[in-house]
């Protein structure tokens, strides 16, 4: 449990400290489906013949796509829960005597252009110029809408499922790092131009999105679980979905693809791939025998995806096991491993 007057690390707050400190709240509306919980990536509430989905969440890294990239952090948690992402709003602080017209128009084209890509239309919110920024930071709200029918939550996964990862870990990470550190990956480390511009369009391709992958999915089998890793990378996704569900995970290593791009920047910076940020993947639990059926379906729409591991009864823990060695507890990383380049 963190003392109670030691700083908190850059990221998420600690799990076990959120997840008591969530006790205080309960949820005095009948209508609240799925309240706040440790690793569910949305709030699910009650309409009446569907269930309204709502997700916030803020954009501090990659600013000059901060924009574009709001939006489908947004949208990811929306359709991780089955939905379908509807409409959007943004709180937009600018920074003081930086903030200009060619920068705001420039956001909100980002905006526009996310928007239609994922079906959403932008509904309102608030924009301010603020002091002591030095960079543009956006907050934003995602609303989707889904049949009662068809809601999935992190929290239901079931033992004996079969673990799915739809594209490789660190998407995103890689992105971030090709963008933020460009200068130095260049002047010390050697990394053309071309190099950099394709690491940094990781955002767009592969691309950070998973709305489409979660559709395909959930058009295909009866999914259980899915859960969008983002801060803290994989290994915080797996134990987030773990928590949430109340049971244990056993992960093959070796299953787990990550791009050669994403290992060599990581490689750079002597960050580890499975605790760097990962919009961009998509885990998903169900029942074994459909798993054939759906990463048939997922690569049929240009989707990569494998089976990872399995759910286990949680009293067998989460672990990870490399081929010819013995199951080890699956890494924790108390703030995400993309933090240490900004120390």
């Amino acid at each position: 449990m963190q003392e109670k007057n030691k700083p908190f690390p850059l990221g998420k707050l600690p799990a076990d400290y959120l997840a008591c400190l969530l006790t205080r709240f309960s949820a005095r509306d009948p209508r609240v489906i799925l309240g706040p919980k440790v690793g569910e990536d949305a709030a699910v509430l009650d309409m009446g013949d569907r269930y309204l989905v709502a997700k916030s969440d803020p954009i501090t890294f990659a600013s000059d796509a901060i924009g574009w990239y709001a939006v489908h952090v947004n949208a990811n948690d929306v359709a991780c829960a089955g939905a379908t992402p509807r409409w959007f709003l943004a709180t937009v602080l600018l920074p003081q005597e930086r903030a200009d017209g060619t920068m705001v128009d420039d956001i909100f084209a980002q905006i526009t252009q996310a928007c239609d890509e994922v079906g959403a239309t932008l509904v309102g919110g608030h924009t301010e110029i603020t002091f002591g920024l030095d960079r543009p930071i956006l907050v934003g709200v995602m609303l989707g809408e889904v049949a009662p029918e068809r809601l999935v939550t992190t929290g239901g996964a079931r033992s004996g499922d079969a673990v799915l990862l739809t594209s490789r870990v660190a998407v995103e990470a890689t992105a971030i790092i090709a963008r933020e550190k460009r200068d130095e990956l260049s002047a010390f480390h050697g990394l053309s131009v071309g190099e950099l511009d394709r690491y940094s369009n990781f955002l767009y391709d592969p691309g950070i999105s998973v709305v489409r992958a979660a559709k395909v999915a959930t058009d295909s089998a009866s999914i259980h679980a899915m859960h969008d890793p983002t801060e803290g990378g994989l290994a915080t996704g797996l134990w987030e979905l773990a928590t949430a569900a109340g049971v244990g995970l056993e992960i093959e290593a070796e299953a787990v693809p990550v791009y050669p791009e994403t290992r060599a920047l990581c490689d750079v910076f002597g960050l580890d791939p499975w605790g760097v940020i990962g919009s961009g993947s998509l885990l998903l639990t169900l029942d074994g025998t459909d798993a054939g059926r759906v990463c048939d379906a997922l690569a049929e729409a240009g989707v990569e995806a494998a089976v990872i591991g399995q759910v286990v009864s949680p009293e067998r823990g989460v672990t990870l096991r490399r081929e010819g060695q013995r199951a080890i507890p699956l890494p924790t990383f108390d703030r995400d491993e993309i933090a240490r380049l900004f120390d």
